[in-house]
């Protein structure tokens, strides 16, 4: 009896175990940024979640897909230009499942399809443009990729949100012929900047020049100016000086009267006859100056 009880016990505490298996796996929590993809019977019934999903034990199985946006690599991979020239590009694609049941019904490995795919294309895009295109745009091969991985994924149920090209690195000889061609830009850029740099300080020699020069003719005639204003001060006070000196001997000569002018005449003669050599002239004026000294006192008298 006790061997029955014990192997009961064992028994029970089996189908507890595994009851407890089938209801853990019954029930799933799903996030907010994943869905369940329930088949049941091996038929499609559809996507779950988030949330708590129920599943009928061993009849229903569920598939995790992630909503989340998701970045994948490219690694390097060789393509021939449209002008032969052999380049390695390597970029990264941006996609998100935008219905999880397509993307698991229609394809069996979305990420692998869309890396070949992203390759081949790269090679096809690659092929139908110049080597110089393809180093300076950048932008326009990015959203020709993104169109045409887009336009595959899409009945994936999977959206292509973006394509950036990493590194391009071209043949060594178009490399060496590059780095030729910034040094050679640098210098003619540098050439440029030095002959404006010429060219602006001979303008502003040349400026400066003319302003000197406008400055000192303005100078020189501010001084003619002045100078001529100063010589016509100068001969206006010169003539009224002139004025009041003639005005003054009019004055003075009016109160003059004959003797005066004749006793005057006779210190000349004396300041004449004080030289040893002198020779006296008396001209014939003399004689009536004198009688009219003379006869003028004797009548005073």
């Amino acid at each position: 009896m006790e061997f029955l009880g014990g192997s009961l016990i064992c028994v029970v505490g089996a189908i507890v175990i595994i009851a407890l298996i089938v209801v853990a796996n019954a029930i799933r929590i799903v996030p907010e940024y994943q869905r369940l993809v329930v088949f049941r019977l091996g038929r499609c019934v559809g996507s779950r979640g988030p949330g708590i999903v129920f599943l009928i034990p061993v009849i229903d199985r569920g598939v995790k897909v992630d909503l989340r946006e998701q970045v994948r690599e490219v690694p390097h991979q060789v393509s021939i230009t449209k002008d032969n020239a052999p380049i390695s590009i390597d970029f990264l694609w941006f996609y998100k499942v935008l219905d999880p049941t397509d993307s698991v019904l229609q394809v069996g490995n979305f990420e692998s399809a869309a890396a070949g795919i992203a390759a081949t294309t790269l090679r096809a895009v690659i092929g139908g443009i110049p080597l110089d295109d393809v180093l300076s745009e950048r932008e326009h091969i990015n959203n020709m990729l993104r169109t045409r991985l887009d336009e595959v994924t899409e009945r994936w149920g999977v959206k292509v949100t973006n394509v950036e090209i990493r590194e391009i690195v071209p043949p060594r000889e178009v490399q060496d012929a590059m780095n030729r061609q910034m040094s050679a830009e640098r210098i003619r850029r540098a050439l440029v900047t030095e002959s404006m740099g010429d060219q602006q300080a001979a303008i502003n020699r040349a400026e400066g020049t003319k302003q000197a020069a406008i400055l000192q003719a303005d100078g020189e005639r501010q001084s003619n100016v002045l100078r001529a204003e100063g010589e016509k001060q100068a001969q206006a006070l010169r003539a009224e000086g002139f004025a009041v000196a003639l005005e003054a001997i009019f004055n003075a000569a009016k109160s003059v009267d004959q003797k005066t002018m004749t006793l005057q005449y006779f210190e000349t003669l004396k300041s004449i006859g004080a030289s040893p050599s002198a020779k006296f002239i008396f001209p014939m004026e003399f004689t009536s100056m004198l009688d009219n000294f003379l006869g003028k006192s004797s009548s005073k008298g």
